[in-house]
Protein backbone atom coordinates (compact mmCIF):
# COMPACT_ATOMS: atom_id res chain seq x y z
CA UNK A 1 0.00 0.00 0.00
CA UNK A 2 1.31 3.00 -0.90
CA UNK A 3 1.42 6.16 1.65
CA UNK A 4 -0.45 8.44 0.45
CA UNK A 5 -3.31 5.65 -0.69
CA UNK A 6 -2.50 4.22 3.40
CA UNK A 7 -3.42 8.47 4.75
CA UNK A 8 -6.13 8.97 2.56
CA UNK A 9 -7.85 5.53 3.69
CA UNK A 10 -7.04 5.78 7.20
CA UNK A 11 -7.60 9.48 7.35
CA UNK A 12 -10.18 9.53 9.78
CA UNK A 13 -8.38 7.35 12.59
CA UNK A 14 -5.18 9.12 11.68
CA UNK A 15 -6.55 12.35 12.49
CA UNK A 16 -8.19 11.34 15.70
CA UNK A 17 -4.87 10.15 17.36
CA UNK A 18 -3.06 13.35 15.97
CA UNK A 19 -6.00 15.03 17.47
CA UNK A 20 -5.02 13.91 20.91
CA UNK A 21 -1.28 13.66 20.75
CA UNK A 22 -1.39 17.61 19.83
CA UNK A 23 -3.74 18.25 22.58
CA UNK A 24 -1.57 16.69 24.94
CA UNK A 25 0.27 19.92 24.72
CA UNK A 26 -1.43 21.29 27.54
CA UNK A 27 -0.07 18.95 30.00
CA UNK A 28 3.32 18.47 28.89
CA UNK A 29 6.06 20.30 30.55
CA UNK A 30 6.98 22.61 27.31
CA UNK A 31 3.44 24.35 27.65
CA UNK A 32 3.06 24.59 31.60
CA UNK A 33 7.13 25.72 31.65
CA UNK A 34 5.80 28.70 30.07
CA UNK A 35 4.15 30.31 32.90
CA UNK A 36 7.03 29.03 35.04
CA UNK A 37 8.25 32.64 35.74
CA UNK A 38 5.18 33.96 36.36
CA UNK A 39 4.28 31.32 38.57
CA UNK A 40 7.91 31.49 40.88
CA UNK A 41 7.06 35.49 40.63
CA UNK A 42 3.62 35.29 42.20
CA UNK A 43 3.72 32.94 44.23
CA UNK A 44 7.61 33.16 46.20
CA UNK A 45 8.99 29.85 44.54
CA UNK A 46 12.81 29.82 43.95
CA UNK A 47 14.30 27.57 40.61
CA UNK A 48 14.49 24.20 43.25
CA UNK A 49 11.05 24.87 45.13
CA UNK A 50 9.05 25.06 41.38
CA UNK A 51 11.25 22.45 40.25
CA UNK A 52 9.93 19.98 43.87
CA UNK A 53 6.47 21.54 43.52
CA UNK A 54 6.87 20.08 39.98
CA UNK A 55 8.22 16.79 40.63
CA UNK A 56 5.57 15.96 43.43
CA UNK A 57 2.68 16.69 41.28
CA UNK A 58 3.97 14.73 38.96
CA UNK A 59 5.03 12.14 40.68
CA UNK A 60 1.62 11.48 41.73
CA UNK A 61 0.55 11.67 38.36
CA UNK A 62 2.58 8.93 37.87
CA UNK A 63 1.49 6.51 40.58
CA UNK A 64 -2.03 7.38 39.10
CA UNK A 65 -2.26 6.51 35.92
CA UNK A 66 -1.66 2.44 35.74
CA UNK A 67 -4.75 2.31 37.56
CA UNK A 68 -6.68 4.89 35.62
CA UNK A 69 -4.43 4.30 32.25
CA UNK A 70 -6.35 0.72 32.40
CA UNK A 71 -9.77 1.72 30.99
CA UNK A 72 -9.00 1.71 27.47
CA UNK A 73 -8.61 -1.93 28.12
CA UNK A 74 -12.59 -1.87 29.19
CA UNK A 75 -14.32 1.21 27.58
CA UNK A 76 -14.43 2.27 23.57
CA UNK A 77 -11.54 4.58 22.46
CA UNK A 78 -14.50 7.38 22.12
CA UNK A 79 -16.22 6.98 25.55
CA UNK A 80 -12.11 6.97 27.07
CA UNK A 81 -12.28 10.36 25.13
CA UNK A 82 -15.35 12.10 26.39
CA UNK A 83 -14.16 11.32 30.03
CA UNK A 84 -10.80 12.83 29.34
CA UNK A 85 -11.15 16.02 27.18
CA UNK A 86 -13.43 17.56 29.60
CA UNK A 87 -10.99 16.58 32.83
CA UNK A 88 -7.60 18.27 30.68
CA UNK A 89 -10.25 21.58 30.18
CA UNK A 90 -11.05 21.49 34.36
CA UNK A 91 -7.58 21.20 34.70
CA UNK A 92 -6.78 24.20 32.06
CA UNK A 93 -9.41 26.39 34.11
CA UNK A 94 -7.94 25.54 37.36
CA UNK A 95 -4.85 27.01 36.29
CA UNK A 96 -6.28 30.18 35.73
CA UNK A 97 -7.85 30.73 38.38
CA UNK A 98 -5.53 29.00 41.16
CA UNK A 99 -4.70 31.31 43.91
CA UNK A 100 -2.14 29.07 46.48
CA UNK A 101 0.66 27.01 46.79
CA UNK A 102 -0.99 23.81 47.81
CA UNK A 103 -3.83 23.94 45.13
CA UNK A 104 -1.22 24.32 42.28
CA UNK A 105 -0.12 21.00 43.27
CA UNK A 106 -3.54 19.75 42.45
CA UNK A 107 -3.68 21.64 39.44
CA UNK A 108 -0.81 20.71 38.20
CA UNK A 109 -1.20 16.99 38.98
CA UNK A 110 -4.25 16.89 37.01
CA UNK A 111 -2.72 18.61 33.62
CA UNK A 112 0.08 16.05 34.20
CA UNK A 113 -2.53 13.07 34.59
CA UNK A 114 -5.04 14.06 31.83
CA UNK A 115 -2.74 16.22 29.63
CA UNK A 116 0.33 14.11 29.00
CA UNK A 117 -0.01 11.09 30.32
CA UNK A 118 -4.19 9.94 29.64
CA UNK A 119 -4.52 11.68 25.88
CA UNK A 120 -0.92 10.21 25.01
CA UNK A 121 -1.80 7.41 26.43
CA UNK A 122 -5.00 6.82 24.33
CA UNK A 123 -3.69 7.72 21.18
CA UNK A 124 -1.12 5.37 20.78
CA UNK A 125 -3.01 2.31 22.57
CA UNK A 126 -5.76 2.84 19.93
CA UNK A 127 -3.32 3.24 16.82
CA UNK A 128 -1.22 0.20 17.87
CA UNK A 129 -4.95 -1.67 17.90
CA UNK A 130 -6.10 -0.19 14.80
CA UNK A 131 -3.33 -0.86 12.75
CA UNK A 132 -0.76 -3.89 12.56
CA UNK A 133 1.34 -4.42 10.08
CA UNK A 134 1.14 -0.88 8.80
CA UNK A 135 2.02 0.26 12.64
CA UNK A 136 4.54 1.72 12.10
CA UNK A 137 3.71 4.05 9.78
CA UNK A 138 0.35 5.00 11.45
CA UNK A 139 2.05 5.78 14.50
CA UNK A 140 4.17 8.14 12.92
CA UNK A 141 1.94 10.06 11.81
CA UNK A 142 0.00 10.23 15.19
CA UNK A 143 2.82 11.56 17.02
CA UNK A 144 3.09 14.15 14.80
CA UNK A 145 0.07 15.87 16.74
CA UNK A 146 3.03 16.40 19.47
CA UNK A 147 5.94 17.60 17.39
CA UNK A 148 2.93 20.28 15.80
CA UNK A 149 1.78 21.17 19.78
CA UNK A 150 6.06 21.71 20.48
CA UNK A 151 6.19 24.23 17.01
CA UNK A 152 2.65 26.03 17.16
CA UNK A 153 1.74 26.33 21.54
CA UNK A 154 4.55 28.46 22.57
CA UNK A 155 4.27 31.25 20.18
CA UNK A 156 0.36 31.02 20.24
CA UNK A 157 1.12 31.48 24.39
CA UNK A 158 3.09 34.30 24.13
CA UNK A 159 0.40 35.65 22.16
CA UNK A 160 -2.44 35.22 24.63
CA UNK A 161 -0.51 36.01 27.34
CA UNK A 162 0.45 38.94 25.85
CA UNK A 163 -3.12 40.39 25.03
CA UNK A 164 -4.67 38.67 28.60
CA UNK A 165 -2.02 37.89 30.79
CA UNK A 166 -0.66 34.47 31.49
CA UNK A 167 -3.52 33.22 33.13
CA UNK A 168 -5.40 34.19 30.87
CA UNK A 169 -3.82 31.89 28.00
CA UNK A 170 -4.94 29.01 30.36
CA UNK A 171 -8.63 29.70 30.37
CA UNK A 172 -7.87 29.99 26.37
CA UNK A 173 -6.67 26.40 26.58
CA UNK A 174 -9.79 25.46 28.35
CA UNK A 175 -12.06 26.61 26.08
CA UNK A 176 -10.25 25.49 23.26
CA UNK A 177 -10.32 21.90 24.21
CA UNK A 178 -14.18 22.12 24.79
CA UNK A 179 -14.98 24.01 21.75
CA UNK A 180 -12.51 22.33 19.02
CA UNK A 181 -10.95 19.17 20.81
CA UNK A 182 -14.16 17.69 21.96
CA UNK A 183 -16.39 18.10 18.51
CA UNK A 184 -13.75 16.88 16.47
CA UNK A 185 -12.94 13.96 18.67
CA UNK A 186 -16.95 13.19 18.17
CA UNK A 187 -16.53 13.70 14.42
CA UNK A 188 -13.45 11.42 13.57
CA UNK A 189 -13.65 8.70 16.85
CA UNK A 190 -16.95 7.42 16.42
CA UNK A 191 -16.19 3.65 15.82
CA UNK A 192 -13.06 1.77 15.99
CA UNK A 193 -11.07 0.34 12.84
CA UNK A 194 -11.58 -3.35 11.68
CA UNK A 195 -9.20 -5.05 10.64
CA UNK A 196 -9.08 -4.97 6.35
CA UNK A 197 -8.16 -7.33 3.76
CA UNK A 198 -5.92 -5.18 2.26
CA UNK A 199 -4.42 -4.59 5.56
CA UNK A 200 -0.96 -6.42 5.64
CA UNK A 201 -0.19 -8.84 8.01
CA UNK A 202 2.36 -8.87 11.28
CA UNK A 203 5.25 -10.97 10.60
CA UNK A 204 7.30 -10.34 13.31
CA UNK A 205 5.36 -11.67 16.29
CA UNK A 206 4.26 -15.23 16.91
CA UNK A 207 4.21 -15.05 20.88
CA UNK A 208 1.80 -15.20 23.03
CA UNK A 209 0.37 -11.42 24.88
CA UNK A 210 1.74 -10.93 28.12
CA UNK A 211 -0.37 -9.82 30.96
CA UNK A 212 1.02 -7.03 32.78
CA UNK A 213 1.90 -9.16 36.01
CA UNK A 214 4.14 -11.38 33.62
CA UNK A 215 5.57 -8.36 32.01
CA UNK A 216 6.82 -6.52 35.59
CA UNK A 217 8.55 -10.12 36.16
CA UNK A 218 10.27 -9.88 32.58
CA UNK A 219 14.29 -9.02 33.12
CA UNK A 220 14.21 -7.31 29.49
CA UNK A 221 11.55 -5.14 30.45
CA UNK A 222 13.50 -3.32 32.88
CA UNK A 223 16.30 -3.60 30.38
CA UNK A 224 14.39 -1.42 28.07
CA UNK A 225 13.69 0.90 30.13
CA UNK A 226 17.41 2.16 30.87
CA UNK A 227 17.25 3.79 27.62
CA UNK A 228 13.01 4.60 26.62
CA UNK A 229 13.16 6.28 29.95
CA UNK A 230 16.07 8.94 29.21
CA UNK A 231 14.34 10.81 26.26
CA UNK A 232 11.72 12.18 28.64
CA UNK A 233 14.25 13.21 31.51
CA UNK A 234 16.75 15.11 29.41
CA UNK A 235 14.18 16.72 26.93
CA UNK A 236 11.74 17.84 30.41
CA UNK A 237 15.17 18.66 32.20
CA UNK A 238 15.89 21.02 29.17
CA UNK A 239 12.97 22.56 28.90
CA UNK A 240 11.65 23.13 32.28
CA UNK A 241 14.85 25.44 33.41
CA UNK A 242 14.90 26.73 29.62
CA UNK A 243 14.42 30.32 30.81
CA UNK A 244 17.61 29.75 33.16
CA UNK A 245 19.63 28.25 30.69
CA UNK A 246 19.34 31.49 28.38
CA UNK A 247 19.76 33.98 31.06
CA UNK A 248 22.90 31.59 31.97
CA UNK A 249 24.23 31.94 28.46
CA UNK A 250 23.57 35.33 27.81
CA UNK A 251 21.37 33.75 24.74
CA UNK A 252 18.47 35.61 23.00
CA UNK A 253 15.02 33.93 24.12
CA UNK A 254 13.44 34.80 20.92
CA UNK A 255 16.38 32.95 19.40
CA UNK A 256 15.96 30.14 21.58
CA UNK A 257 12.16 30.05 21.37
CA UNK A 258 12.41 30.13 17.50
CA UNK A 259 14.19 26.79 17.69
CA UNK A 260 11.73 24.90 18.73
CA UNK A 261 10.10 25.16 15.29
CA UNK A 262 13.60 23.34 13.95
CA UNK A 263 13.43 20.93 16.47
CA UNK A 264 9.79 20.05 15.55
CA UNK A 265 10.44 20.04 11.86
CA UNK A 266 13.36 17.46 12.47
CA UNK A 267 11.15 15.51 14.77
CA UNK A 268 8.17 15.15 11.83
CA UNK A 269 11.01 13.69 9.38
CA UNK A 270 12.22 11.68 11.49
CA UNK A 271 9.18 10.20 12.86
CA UNK A 272 7.84 9.54 9.37
CA UNK A 273 11.64 7.94 8.19
CA UNK A 274 11.29 6.06 11.54
CA UNK A 275 8.02 4.56 10.82
CA UNK A 276 9.26 3.28 7.72
CA UNK A 277 11.98 1.56 9.33
CA UNK A 278 9.81 -0.35 11.91
CA UNK A 279 7.54 -1.96 9.58
CA UNK A 280 10.73 -2.57 7.25
CA UNK A 281 12.57 -4.20 10.42
CA UNK A 282 10.98 -4.17 13.07
CA UNK A 283 11.11 -2.11 16.02
CA UNK A 284 13.23 -4.33 18.25
CA UNK A 285 15.83 -3.83 15.71
CA UNK A 286 15.49 -0.05 15.08
CA UNK A 287 15.46 0.12 19.03
CA UNK A 288 18.99 1.75 19.68
CA UNK A 289 19.29 4.08 17.27
CA UNK A 290 17.40 7.20 19.14
CA UNK A 291 20.38 7.11 21.59
CA UNK A 292 22.99 8.42 19.46
CA UNK A 293 21.68 12.02 18.45
CA UNK A 294 20.71 12.30 22.18
CA UNK A 295 24.23 12.01 23.49
CA UNK A 296 25.06 14.25 20.62
CA UNK A 297 22.73 17.13 21.62
CA UNK A 298 23.11 16.96 25.40
CA UNK A 299 27.09 17.09 24.67
CA UNK A 300 26.44 19.59 22.29
CA UNK A 301 24.60 21.97 24.94
CA UNK A 302 26.56 20.98 27.79
CA UNK A 303 30.38 22.29 26.27
CA UNK A 304 29.47 25.04 23.78
CA UNK A 305 28.04 27.99 24.87
CA UNK A 306 27.40 29.68 21.41
CA UNK A 307 23.93 30.59 20.68
CA UNK A 308 24.38 28.36 17.51
CA UNK A 309 24.73 25.40 19.62
CA UNK A 310 20.80 25.72 20.95
CA UNK A 311 20.28 25.26 17.22
CA UNK A 312 22.19 22.34 17.21
CA UNK A 313 20.98 20.64 20.04
CA UNK A 314 17.49 21.46 18.49
CA UNK A 315 18.43 19.50 15.31
CA UNK A 316 19.89 16.61 17.11
CA UNK A 317 17.00 16.14 19.94
CA UNK A 318 14.34 17.17 17.24
CA UNK A 319 16.37 13.38 15.29
CA UNK A 320 16.18 11.54 18.58
CA UNK A 321 12.55 12.55 19.33
CA UNK A 322 11.12 11.46 15.59
CA UNK A 323 12.79 8.27 16.20
CA UNK A 324 11.57 7.88 19.71
CA UNK A 325 7.84 8.81 19.19
CA UNK A 326 7.57 6.52 16.68
CA UNK A 327 9.66 3.76 17.97
CA UNK A 328 7.92 3.44 21.45
CA UNK A 329 4.29 3.13 20.25
CA UNK A 330 5.41 0.40 18.13
CA UNK A 331 7.86 -1.41 20.49
CA UNK A 332 5.48 -2.56 23.38
CA UNK A 333 2.71 -3.90 21.36
CA UNK A 334 5.53 -5.46 19.40
CA UNK A 335 7.06 -7.56 21.96
CA UNK A 336 4.23 -8.24 24.41
CA UNK A 337 1.38 -8.27 22.41
CA UNK A 338 -2.08 -6.51 22.07
CA UNK A 339 -4.29 -7.81 24.47
CA UNK A 340 -3.80 -6.10 27.69
CA UNK A 341 -1.79 -3.65 26.00
CA UNK A 342 -3.57 -0.67 27.68
CA UNK A 343 -2.70 -1.70 30.86
CA UNK A 344 0.78 -2.12 29.59
CA UNK A 345 1.53 1.06 27.90
CA UNK A 346 -0.43 2.49 30.96
CA UNK A 347 3.05 1.49 33.37
CA UNK A 348 4.95 2.78 30.46
CA UNK A 349 3.98 5.96 30.08
CA UNK A 350 3.05 6.26 34.34
CA UNK A 351 7.47 5.34 33.99
CA UNK A 352 8.10 8.38 31.79
CA UNK A 353 5.69 10.84 33.61
CA UNK A 354 8.22 9.44 36.85
CA UNK A 355 11.23 9.97 35.25
CA UNK A 356 10.46 13.61 33.78
CA UNK A 357 9.20 14.29 37.33
CA UNK A 358 12.65 13.86 38.98
CA UNK A 359 14.31 15.96 36.00
CA UNK A 360 12.87 19.19 36.96
CA UNK A 361 13.13 18.37 40.88
CA UNK A 362 16.72 16.97 40.70
CA UNK A 363 18.10 19.58 38.95
CA UNK A 364 16.54 22.45 40.40
CA UNK A 365 17.96 21.25 43.63
CA UNK A 366 21.45 20.68 42.28
CA UNK A 367 21.43 24.33 40.53
CA UNK A 368 20.23 25.83 44.12
CA UNK A 369 23.00 24.44 45.67
CA UNK A 370 25.91 25.52 43.21
CA UNK A 371 26.41 22.43 41.00
CA UNK A 372 26.89 24.19 37.39
CA UNK A 373 23.70 23.19 34.74
CA UNK A 374 25.78 23.01 31.66
CA UNK A 375 28.15 19.73 33.44
CA UNK A 376 24.49 18.24 34.29
CA UNK A 377 23.42 18.02 30.72
CA UNK A 378 26.98 16.76 30.15
CA UNK A 379 26.44 14.01 32.64
CA UNK A 380 22.87 13.03 30.35
CA UNK A 381 24.91 12.88 27.22
CA UNK A 382 27.43 10.53 29.09
CA UNK A 383 24.48 8.03 30.40
CA UNK A 384 22.79 8.14 26.97
CA UNK A 385 26.30 6.53 25.10
CA UNK A 386 26.13 4.06 28.19
CA UNK A 387 22.32 3.14 27.91
CA UNK A 388 23.33 3.17 23.76
CA UNK A 389 25.63 0.20 24.58
CA UNK A 390 22.22 -1.60 26.85
CA UNK A 391 19.55 -1.03 24.08
CA UNK A 392 21.95 -3.07 22.04
CA UNK A 393 22.05 -5.90 24.13
CA UNK A 394 18.58 -5.30 24.96
CA UNK A 395 17.44 -5.54 20.91
CA UNK A 396 19.72 -8.81 20.59
CA UNK A 397 17.96 -10.54 23.60
CA UNK A 398 14.56 -9.38 22.63
CA UNK A 399 15.07 -10.71 18.91
CA UNK A 400 16.53 -14.36 20.07
CA UNK A 401 13.62 -14.42 21.94
CA UNK A 402 11.33 -13.86 19.26
CA UNK A 403 13.06 -16.47 17.22
CA UNK A 404 12.94 -19.15 20.08
CA UNK A 405 9.13 -18.57 20.39
CA UNK A 406 8.81 -18.62 16.44
CA UNK A 407 10.60 -22.04 17.01
CA UNK A 408 8.68 -23.65 19.90
CA UNK A 409 4.97 -22.42 17.71
CA UNK A 410 6.46 -24.65 14.66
Amino acid sequence: MQFLSFVVSNARWIAGGLLLTFFSSFGQTFFIALSAGDIRSEYGLSHGGFGSLYMIATLASALTLPWLGRIVDWYSTRTVVFLTVPALSLACLAMYANISVISLVLVIYALRLFGQGMMTQIAFTATARWFVGNRGRAISLVTLGHNIGEAVFPSMFVIAAGLFGWRGSWALAALCLLAVTLPLAAALITGERQPRASDPVEPRRTGRDWSRAEVMRDPLFYLLLLGVLAPGFIGTTIFFHQIYLVELRNWSLELFAASFALMSAFTIVFALIAGYLVDRFTAVRVLPAFLLPLAAACLVLGVFDGQWSAFAFMILLGISYGITSTLFGSLWPEIYGLRHLGSIRAIVVALMVFSTALGPGLTGFLIDTGVSYPAQIIAMGCYCLAAFVLMVAASRMAVARSLETAGEGR
